[in-house]
């Protein structure tokens, strides 16, 4: 029987791929990765030589394992990560085949937004709460529009009161600040309501803590303590929030289950704060985008926002007006 070469095994190369990740992507996401690998690829594939698996071998795990057990989504992030050991074994194997060619995951349609309304905001932030700063916290985010993540990770460093402006400058994904998605820092201009929850805030807080935190710096290797004022904070401990999932789980569940609205994730804030400035008419998108810390307009059309009727002025009504249509009826006596 011949004995396997190891580094021809597909195991070795799925090693190799995991050692560039880990040095190139956030802690976090190279977990995602790690667990993939090692849950999913190497029982099936770790022992095989890489020039032994074939297109149809590749077909028959999507078609059987795979997709008995999880989500398409899943299954092709499986695959897009596989493709990526074989594209590092072809930098060493020149003529080397790709298995991986042709293999397609088809997705279902992304999820519309689903943004609270007028009259669920309302509802949600007069139902009566213990946990005050929690409640503000939501204020916040619906009228300026972070990721959970960004506002969790805000700080009285990244505040100006006066001028009624914050700037992002971090997030905190899983327990660890890292500085944020899209950009080093973005400056927002805060609408009245969010102005009000932060005002509200500082008075709460006068006696404001400084933690010591590490921060993960864009190349996911550097490092910097920083000395931080969290704003907001667990009513409960006066700590600050461990994570968007404990603010989801531990909060926003149960409120919007006592001020009897559908329950939406708290990421619909940001969705709401975008269908909101949207459905007003007022804003362009491309301001709406420079505000949330997108530099593409599409993107506030295609994921973020919507148009709410029952919050939108009456278009038609304003349409007819401005080109001189007179609605049926109208200027007839009594």
């Amino acid at each position: 029987m011949n004995a396997i070469n190891l580094t021809a095994s597909f195991g070795h190369y799925l090693d190799l791929w995991l050692t560039i990740k880990n040095n190139s992507v956030a802690a976090t996401s190279f977990r995602g990765y790690k667990n993939k690998a090692e849950v999913h690829v190497r029982p099936r594939w770790g022992d095989i030589q890489i020039d032994q698996i074939d297109h149809l071998d590749l077909q028959e795990w999507i078609q059987g394992p795979l997709s008995k057990r999880l989500k398409n989504k899943t299954i092709r992030d499986i695959i897009s990560n596989v493709r990526q050991v074989f594209r590092l074994y072809r930098t060493r194997k020149k003529v080397a085949h790709d298995p991986t060619e042709g293999l397609f995951v088809r997705l279902p349609d992304p999820e519309a937004p689903d943004p609270f309304t007028r009259a669920e905001i309302k509802q949600i932030l007069e139902t009566h709460t213990s946990r005050t700063q929690e409640l503000l916290m939501v204020q916040f985010m619906i009228w300026a529009g972070p990721r959970v993540s960004e506002t969790i990770a805000l700080a009285w460093e990244d505040v100006d009161l006066k001028q009624g402006t914050v700037t992002f400058r971090r997030s905190k994904v899983r327990g660890a600040y890292r500085v944020t998605k899209t950009r080093s820092t973005r400056k927002v201009r805060l609408l009245e309501p969010a102005w009000d929850a932060l005002r509200k805030l500082d008075t709460i807080n006068q006696l404001k803590t400084v933690d010591t935190v590490d921060v993960v710096e864009r190349d996911n290797k550097t490092v910097r303590k920083h000395k931080l004022h969290f704003v907001f904070l667990n009513t409960k401990s006066g700590l600050p929030h461990v994570s968007d999932f404990v603010v989801r789980d531990r909060f926003f569940k149960a409120h919007l289950k006592a001020a009897s609205v559908r329950y939406r994730g708290p990421g619909q804030c940001r969705h709401t704060y975008a269908s909101q400035l949207l459905t007003t008419g007022v804003a362009s998108v491309d301001w709406i985008a420079e505000q949330m810390g997108h530099t593409s307009a599409n993107m506030i059309r295609q994921h973020y926002g919507m148009w709410i009727n029952e919050d939108g002025p009456d278009v038609i009504g304003m349409l007819q007006h401005a080109l001189g249509i007179q609605p049926p009826g109208a200027g007839e006596g009594p």
